[in-house]
């Protein structure tokens, strides 16, 4: 069994050198500063950044690599991207550590591993070789880096996505959106995906989860004038987000950024350390996704609780309303689109779709671990 002070010790044999442009040169002599999250973390030599993965040693920052602590297939609209490679599977992998705290984290055996000493997850050594071929073999056309927070991962992540993208795989990230102008530029060559939690509208909140909510208003908008493909994810917690106020914001922040960002409203169940609220009632998200229509958004999906939100898991064409992509679930069970197009008005339809993309889902629905 490894405790966090054991386990550190074991990730220091899992590094790299800092990509040169995700470091910078301190004024202190000795310190670097690490620029891969929003936190811009001043290191001083034997110190770690606040994701306690990316240190200084000798002034040169070490950051992970050569190794995943998650990996398996899952349905994209898992990850959740609704708007890419629909009905198709997703080979995610992750590491280990993250730059917030969430109480609720749902992955926090790997993002809080550094931290508590009741997450454990081990790292097993890997390849970006390794891994675009695991890809290839189970016939994922997405490669995600997830589990964990991608940032202050981003270095490894991006030898991993050169290998994917020889193999013809479409790269992206799942994160929660505490990005730089600098990390943005790095990845972008490589990652097309980029997914983003949106925890709230209220920055009091945000910085009792490690983060600044303005790093993550910012990081959305530079993420759409990269030319990433977005999806914006929002956990409604009970008692702590779940009020009008706060949907209506998010909403109206998200529309004047771009009408076709799709807006993932998912319901939360009791996890960690937030076990107190009650899983979030289907009413809160139907009413969070008429807010975000009536703010003008075009592609609202309520989550987590399948079947149970009438018809609005679904998508429709905001140009003539013709239903094109019926969902149960992780589960695509009818695509109508023909080439990006709805049939009925022949209006594009704003995501990464496949020429030729499955009518309904190829996979099983479910997370399947990966024999390597």
């Amino acid at each position: 069994m490894y405790d966090t002070k054991s386990l550190r010790e074991l990730l220091k044999k899992h590094t790299m050198p800092s990509a040169p442009e995700l470091v910078q040169t301190a004024g202190e002599e000795g310190a670097v500063r690490c620029v891969a999250c929003g936190h811009r973390c001043l290191i001083r030599e034997g110190k770690a950044g606040i994701c306690r993965v990316r240190f200084n040693d000798g002034g040169e920052l070490r950051v992970p690599a050569n190794y995943v602590a998650g990996l398996q297939v899952d349905p994209i609209e898992k990850k959740p991207f609704y708007h890419a490679f629909p009905g198709r599977d997703a080979l995610s992998f992750g590491m280990l550590g993250c730059d917030f705290h969430c109480s609720y984290c749902q992955n926090w055996v790997t993002s809080q591993a550094l931290r508590d000493d009741e997450a454990v997850a081990i790292p097993e050594v890997s390849t970006p070789e390794e891994l675009a071929g695991l890809a290839v073999r189970h016939g994922a056309p997405v490669m995600v880096s997830t589990y964990n927070e991608p940032l202050i991962t981003a270095d490894w992540a991006v030898e991993v996505f050169k290998k994917a993208r020889e193999q013809g795989i479409v790269c992206g990230f799942v994160s929660n959106g505490n990005a730089t102008a600098e990390c943005l530029d790095f990845i972008r060559p490589y990652t097309d995906l980029y997914k983003i939690d949106l925890k709230g509208f209220d920055d009091k909140k945000y910085r009792k989860l490690g983060g600044v909510l303005s790093n993550v208003l910012r990081a959305i908008e530079m993420t759409v004038e990269r030319g990433f493909w977005v999806e914006v994810v929002t956990l409604i917690v009970p008692e702590f987000n779940d009020n009008e106020e706060e949907y209506r914001g998010m909403a109206r922040f998200l529309a004047g950024v771009s009408p076709d960002i799709p807006w993932h409203i998912t319901a939360f169940h009791p996890d960690y350390k937030m076990t107190d609220p009650p899983a979030t009632p289907v009413s809160q998200l139907i009413r969070a996704h008429d807010i975000g229509k009536e703010e003008g958004l075009n592609f609202v999906y309520p989550g987590n609780l399948p079947g149970r939100v009438g018809d609005r898991e679904h998508t429709y064409c905001p140009s003539c309303g013709d239903l094109l992509i019926r969902r149960y679930g992780f589960h695509v069970t009818e695509n109508r689109m023909v080439d990006s197009h709805c049939p009925s008005c022949q209006s594009r339809i704003p995501g990464v779709w496949e020429e030729h993309a499955p009518k309904e889902s190829t996979g099983t629905g479910c997370p399947r671990s990966v024999r390597r």
